[in-house]
């Protein structure tokens, strides 16, 4: 691994990297399914859903409950969690400050729905460094992390080149997705290591503060 990469933007995760919303959306969906009148008792894990899609979670859902959700499901879920995000949501410690201090160019690239990007982004006031226009959701691309394409797409975007851009993740689909796409990953997990088929591809954060001191060429 190149110990001093060329770096010209940054790509963001949103959930778990830039905003605390995994444990409302975990809390949410295990409060959603213990109250579904029918149907057997699930135990859902977060190593269960993370990184995944909405829909891809309520498969999983589905999968181990052996019988299909109530049509209206999802859309309660969503209800409910945006009505959490409204009082407990948080940023990540440190996200202000990093965007803010940040001289390269960023973007945010989540599996999750525009509508929840920018509502997490607003709730924490990290829209401020973020605009609609530096926002892209793999919901309208239809086509998921670890799938590089919503790398590839934010990277074009910004009219920069994949193998110039470094990519900031906390779950093994976004790891991945970076990874497939040619960019330089930096993995945001404060409290575990790299995961063994990771260590030597992938830059570990304990904090993001790190990535202001980060040894990039920043040459325009």
């Amino acid at each position: 691994m190149n110990a001093d990469p060329v770096v010209r933007a940054l790509i963001f995760d949103c959930d778990g990297t830039l905003v605390d919303s995994e444990p409302i959306w975990l809390a949410t969906m295990r409060d959603a399914i213990a109250a579904l009148p029918d149907g057997p008792a699930v135990t859902l894990q977060f190593s269960d859903i993370e990184g995944q899609s909405m829909a891809r979670s309520l498969e999983i859902v589905e999968e181990r409950r052996g019988c299909p959700l109530p049509v209206d499901f999802e859309r309660q879920v969503r209800v409910e969690m945006a009505r959490r995000f409204e009082t407990d949501l948080r940023e990540i410690p440190g996200a202000t400050d990093l965007l803010r201090g940040l001289r390269l160019p960023c973007c945010v690239a989540s599996n999750g729905p525009r509508s929840k990007i920018e509502l997490l982004l607003r709730l924490t006031g990290l829209d401020a460094f973020v605009p609609a226009s530096r926002v892209f959701s793999a919901v309208e691309l239809g086509r998921y992390k670890p799938d590089p394409a919503l790398f590839l797409h934010a990277a074009e975007a910004m009219g920069v080149a994949p193998a110039e851009c470094a990519v900031v993740e906390d779950s093994r689909a976004g790891i991945e997705a970076g990874l497939n796409a040619g960019m330089v990953v930096y993995a945001y997990l404060p409290h575990a290591p790299l995961r063994p088929e990771h260590v030597g591809r992938v830059r570990r954060l304990a904090h993001l503060s790190e990535l202001l001191v980060q040894p990039w060429d920043l040459r325009a």
